[in-house]
């Protein structure tokens, strides 16, 4: 079985902005601008009351000037990419995103007709199908573990292949009826809750989550079964015993947020103390050094929790108000490449902008679709293919709470992974150990050039540097998004010292991939340091 993060997208460990203003703020926190200043309040409203009632006109009206536009490469509206629209690769496109003008959020109505796209068009909306069909090829793999995480990436997509995707949903019934089927009371947990709260066994508060958000997610959705709903309870109750004995819960907040989020999604209500103290996490920057990804699904939760009206009329305004700052926060938060926080945690941005409505008015996300659109390569893994293929054709996890099942194009093929090309010759790499802690007697810990092949990655430098020196040390943790590096020279990052080992080539670039997806050029000095979040 895939095993959930201990920190969203730890395919990287470097930190991200952080998104709040604080202590440890960065400058980019929406408490420098002034949101209690007069008329957000209004803001607030209008987005989340106002925004609604008219966004079905206001799209067919943006449709109605994408046509303008010609039908340029089969792109259609920058985050659907479906037909009729510039793309952010055409001339059309480029203006529109230079002059700072947002695309619209939903695909458009022009859909290709059933059968027709037996290959991929060129393009990018070519290789968006690309991908989809690449993450349904892995999805139909028998050697690989059904991951709830792959099911919602294929679910919210533009084209679909009924038949695997039932074939998969059933595979994942299967992997959960085991260790679901009983109730909690019949499995003898409660018993075993001082167990459970010293960290022995962590709950699977994440994993539970994504599965009942992919039963959401089906057509027509399949009501989960009461146990799954009491498991999914009382790992959220006791997550929450972490966080009064450690300050965090047993797992992070990233898991409890998407805990939460799946509740909503099939109107179960939370208790407010959970909410209010998920607020107080995020007002007072606790989430982690992952802040884009757990803002994030926080965000995601608390717009499901504020529409479906689970909470009161006082507690939905402050869900309100947190949801847009943190959407402003993201969008100043964005680099000059298009980038929010990495490339990995750059899908969890959209994922706000596409339920906040703010893709419509927020140049940022034009931009973050088009770094997207550039970087579709480091998408190489089921998990984070998974991650960003909802984002690309317009959706987000907030919308399985209100699928409409209409006729799907059931048009999508499964596609192989193409194996990465064989590059010839050697290369040497500079690799520099650092401790920035006022507990290391001095800064670098090691500086040596390394030899490997040309096509070796960073992991594989670190083993070749193992290989030349026996006693240089690391280890990694396996997680979805691939290998995250936990251990250099004996020092372990620890989430509870809010330390990580960051990855920079230098001087001081912080790497926008994981330990196994970036590949070195030859003579580049790359730097493990080990800072804190």
């Amino acid at each position: 079985m895939s095993l959930i993060p201990a920190a969203p997208s730890p395919a990287r460990s470097q930190p991200l902005p952080t998104l709040r203003g604080s202590h440890r703020d960065t400058g980019t926190g929406v408490s420098q601008r002034g949101v209690r200043e007069g008329g957000s309040a209004g803001l607030s409203v209008f987005l989340f009351t106002a925004l609604p009632l008219f966004l079905p006109l206001c799209l067919w009206e943006i449709s109605r000037f994408w046509d303008l536009w010609g039908h340029t490469e089969g792109v259609g509206c920058t985050a659907g990419l479906g037909a009729g629209a510039p793309s952010p690769q055409s001339s059309g496109g480029l203006q529109m995103l230079r002059r700072g003008v947002s695309a619209p959020c939903a695909p458009s109505p022009a859909l290709p007709p059933r059968g027709s796209w037996a290959e991929p068009p060129p393009g990018p909306a070519g290789a968006v199908r690309a991908l989809s069909g690449r993450l349904l090829g892995l999805a139909g793999d028998p050697a690989r573990d059904p991951d709830p995480a792959t099911y919602l990436g294929l679910r919210l997509g533009r084209e679909h292949n009924l038949q695997l995707e039932q074939h998969y949903l059933e595979r994942l019934h299967r992997a959960f009826q085991h260790p679901y089927g009983r109730s909690v009371q019949a499995h003898g947990y409660p018993e075993q809750d001082a167990e459970l709260s010293t960290g022995t066994e962590r709950p699977q508060t994440g994993r539970l989550a994504l599965y009942l958000l992919g039963l959401r997610a089906t057509c027509p959705p399949t009501k989960p079964h009461r146990a799954l709903v009491t498991w999914l309870k009382y790992y959220l109750e006791e997550d929450w015993t972490g966080s009064r004995r450690h300050g965090h819960p047993l797992t992070n907040y990233y898991q409890y947020g998407l805990g939460v989020l799946a509740l909503c999604a099939h109107h179960k209500r939370v208790r407010e103390e959970v909410i209010r103290r998920l607020l107080e996490a995020q007002h007072r920057g606790r989430l982690g050094h992952s802040a884009v990804d757990t803002e994030a699904v926080l965000a995601l939760a608390f717009a499901c929790l504020e529409r479906r009206r689970l909470v009161g009329a006082g507690l939905a305004a402050e869900l309100r108000d947190t949801v847009h700052r943190v959407s402003r926060s993201m969008a100043e938060a964005q680099g000059p490449e298009g980038i929010i926080g990495n490339i990995y945690s750059t899908p969890w941005a959209l994922q706000v902008f596409l339920a906040t409505g703010m893709c419509h008015t927020e140049p940022a996300y034009s931009r973050a679709v088009a770094a997207l659109l550039e970087n579709l390569d480091a998408f190489g893994t089921a998990t984070t293919m998974a991650q960003v293929l909802p984002v690309l054709h317009g959706h987000s996890y907030l919308d399985v709470a209100t699928m409409h099942c209409q006729e799907e194009l059931d048009t999508l093929t499964p596609l192989d992974m193409e194996p990465p090309a064989e590059v010839p010759g050697n290369k040497t790499v500079r690799l520099v150990v650092e401790c920035a802690q006022p507990w290391c007697s001095e800064l670098q810990l090691y500086d040596r050039r390394v030899s490997t092949p040309a096509a070796a990655s960073l992991l594989d430098v670190l083993g070749a540097a193992t290989a030349q020196e026996p006693h240089f040390t690391f280890d990694t943790q396996d997680t979805p998004q691939g290998p995250y590096l936990t251990q250099v020279l004996g020092l372990e990052a620890r989430q509870e010292k809010r330390n990580y080992w960051q990855l920079l080539t230098a001087p001081s670039t912080p790497l926008l991939t994981g330990v196994a997806d970036y590949i070195p050029h030859d003579g580049e000095t790359l730097i493990l340091r080990l800072s804190e979040w």
